[in-house]
């Protein structure tokens, strides 16, 4: 079963809908032949017997009447039909009522018939059945009839003329129909199938031309999964576009960055080599220097952290946790100093959280650089069980700045291209929680958070990181 479920799988679209169709069409003759068809036989005998008891029916009221056997004679051959056969058995003999078209007997029909009639006779049961002979079958139907002079045997059979006939009317329409549905189902489904496959092949042409850097576009009007999907291809195509540019403009932007220290660097060394000191003194020209180189590194570190920060968290931080609050206050007190009028507010608990110290810490110092940047006159930091949340009272964010917040690529506020956000999303992403920014009432919140916080998952947390530090001091 699993290897020809796997050769369906490896089949294409077209292939699997030719052999669905295939095998409908098997189960289709495979019904009509033989189920429908041995229904039709069962449905068809049923029927005969019902016409021979009905005709019965007539011939019970006559011998179950006064009148002589002279005219009951007359009426038996006076209703005689060419199909059915009465017959009246007794002392073991049938004695045939209407002799008139009906005079040629079956060999070993009447035999059977007697010895059904016995049955009869003892049980009082109807008895019916078919007798095969010559390549016909031949139904008959035996009752018991009370009549004045007695019980009598009453037993009528027809041969398959009338049955075959109306089997092959009840076969006629019956497959008529069928293939008339079945080919009307094929035509509706061949018509969904390439519904199907034709926005396929549209899609996978777009994909193609992409892929090849053509500028190219999807039409599918279609409002179902297929349909969803198209949107979602477009949609991602324009949001890798509006990236790529957005990256070649901020490649550019850091281009010209790096290459302003490059440029003060070189030229305040050929000054001093010359014996020249641009600022001054030679100790406030070799400042400018080491300014500018600490600018210089601290953007190629944070080019490189972001291209690697994903790698070492999920490489390395597996059952790692972190107090934040540890990491929180640490990154508070080397932070104060950049802006002494801001005031720092704090409402924490002990809350450990899954990742490395070291890449918590970068996160957090990303979001406190970016508070102190805008912050008017305090910078608020609430901790509790998996939520963190830092807010300002700066000025608010644009509807369309909170919707590109953490995205790498997206210039800033200023026209700033800073990657502070972008590494506080990997990082975040990475040990699975949730960042987001958004205005409040007297400024901008940052919250880090999940949103199902468990009691249980903090204290598995606090042994972990404590049974971290034991094995720390027992190696120290």
């Amino acid at each position: 079963m699993k290897k020809l479920t796997a050769g369906f799988r490896k089949l294409s679209l077209t292939q699997q809908i030719i052999m669905i169709i295939f095998l409908f069409i098997v189960f289709f003759f495979a019904f009509f032949f033989l189920f429908l068809s041995g229904n039709i036989d069962r449905t068809i005998r049923l029927q005969m017997y019902d016409m021979m008891e009905s005709r019965q029916e007539a011939i019970i009221t006559v011998l179950q009447s006064d009148s002589s056997d002279a005219l009951k004679q007359d009426y038996f051959d006076f209703s005689v039909d060419k199909y059915q056969v009465n017959c009246i058995v007794k002392k073991d003999k049938v004695q045939v009522l209407n002799t008139k078209f009906h005079d040629k007997t079956v060999p070993g029909l009447a035999n059977t018939i007697v010895k059904e009639s016995q049955k009869v006779k003892k049980d009082g049961d109807v008895q019916q059945g078919v007798y095969q002979y010559g390549g016909r079958l031949y139904y008959y139907r035996i009752r018991l009839v009370k009549t004045n002079e007695g019980n009598a045997i009453l037993a009528s059979y027809m041969d398959d003329t009338y049955s075959q006939s109306l089997r092959s009317s009840l076969v006629d329409s019956t497959f008529d129909l069928t293939i008339f549905a079945y080919f009307a189902m094929l035509l509706i489904m061949m018509i969904w199938v390439y519904s199907i496959i034709h926005p396929l092949n549209q899609i996978k042409y777009y994909i193609e031309q992409v892929k090849m850097g053509k500028d190219v576009e999807l039409h599918v009007n279609r409002e179902d999964e297929i349909g969803e999907v198209a949107d979602a291809l477009v949609n991602m195509k324009d949001e890798l576009t509006k990236q790529e540019k957005a990256k070649e403009e901020m490649i550019h932007n850091i281009s010209h960055d790096l290459k302003t220290p490059i440029a003060t660097i070189k030229s305040y060394a050929e000054s001093i080599k010359d014996g020249i000191y641009p600022y001054g003194t030679m100790e406030k020209s070799v400042d400018v220097i080491i300014d500018n180189a600490q600018r210089l590194e601290d953007k190629v570190h944070n080019l490189l952290y972001l291209n690697r920060v994903e790698y070492l968290i999920t490489s390395d931080a597996e059952g790692v946790v972190t107090n934040m609050k540890d990491v929180v206050e640490q990154v508070v007190l080397n932070t104060a100093v950049i802006r002494k009028d801001i005031e720092i507010q704090t409402d924490m608990e002990e809350v450990f959280f899954d990742g490395l110290l070291e890449s918590w810490r970068v996160t957090i110092e990303n979001i406190m650089e970016n508070a102190f940047r805008y912050a008017k006159t305090y910078i608020r930091i609430e901790l509790h069980e998996d939520d963190l949340k830092i807010s300002n009272d700066g000025p608010k964010m644009d509807e369309d700045r909170i919707e590109t917040l953490f995205h790498p690529y997206e210039k800033g506020e200023g026209g700033r291209f800073g990657l502070g956000l972008s590494i506080v999303d990997k990082v975040v992403k990475a040990n699975h929680y949730y960042v987001k920014g958004y205005n409040t009432d007297d400024g901008v919140c940052f919250e880090i958070y999940r949103p199902h916080p468990k009691v249980k998952k903090q204290t598995n947390r606090r042994r972990n990181y404590r049974q971290k530090n034991d094995k720390g001091n027992k190696r120290g």
